[in-house]
């Protein structure tokens, strides 16, 4: 069931409009490249600057999100204060909010801020949004690294946070590796999000511009799904290149802790 609508998309990509209709299930025999240059080649470039918005709202939110969470993390299973206790409690209940819930006050804290319309608010939303899930995730792992393994850094000197960035967070890949990957997949697909915060005369993601593509071009399938394909890619290619440490990631963390 899941291979139908991927195999559809893939195939539908190179067809013409015409064959679309008549045989949508068939091979694109021959295969035409007019879809692809139909998106890439839009005068108002729709794609590109969804793209490049899109990879930069990704990479930060991604980035500062798996740092922070994973220093979070460390202090909640070194520290045995009540502050440590409670900020977990927080977290777990972050996670069991829904999202949507959430915009209404979070564009109101924007607009007070004045990041409302802004590539910086939105990355602080997605950041503040996926911390909760690092931050359980890294804690099944760091509880299994071995305590004497910081105490022996402090004894040669270092301090608390180059003892971690030099011993603890190197140790964590597996675990980055997953909170990278959910993290990316729910930044790059997230569709309501950008829509309220960017607006639609203040930039665009790629599944922005993808809703705007189908609402401009409904009749042309052949360019939406070439748009749904060019969308999905970085994604795929991101998933290929952390796949192995994302499979170590899962295992780990079910087993730690």
């Amino acid at each position: 069931m899941f291979a139908l609508p991927v195999y559809l998309v893939l195939t539908n990509t190179f067809k013409r409009s015409g064959d679309i209709f008549s045989r949508p299930g068939s091979l694109p025999l021959p295969p035409t490249l007019s879809n692809l240059s139909a998106v890439l080649d839009r005068p108002d470039r729709l794609f590109w600057s969804g793209l490049i918005n899109s990879v930069q709202v990704t990479a930060l939110s991604v980035a500062a999100s798996t740092v922070l969470s994973a220093m979070l993390a460390h202090y909640l299973v070194r520290s045995r204060t009540r502050a440590a206790k409670l900020l977990t409690v927080l977290v777990v209940i972050g996670l069991t909010i829904p999202m949507a819930v959430t915009l209404e006050p979070v564009t109101k804290i924007l607009l007070s801020l004045h990041l409302m319309t802004t590539l910086p608010g939105l990355i602080l939303v997605n950041i503040a949004w996926n911390v909760p899930f690092g931050v359980l995730l890294f804690m099944g792992f760091i509880k299994s690294i071995p305590l004497e393994l910081e105490e022996a850094a402090a004894i040669d000197g270092a301090g608390p946070i180059r003892s971690f960035f030099a011993v603890v967070f190197p140790l964590l890949r597996p675990a980055a590796a997953s909170v990278v990957i959910f993290t990316a997949v729910g930044v790059w697909n997230d569709f309501i999000t950008p829509l309220i915060i960017l607006g639609p005369a203040n930039g665009t993601t790629v599944t922005v511009g993808m809703y705007r593509q189908i609402s401009e071009h409904v009749s042309d399938y052949g360019a939406v799904f070439a748009f749904m394909v060019l969308a999905t890619a970085p994604v795929v290619v991101l998933f290929l290149f952390f796949q192995r440490h994302f499979v170590k990631g899962l295992l780990g963390g079910a087993t730690k802790g």
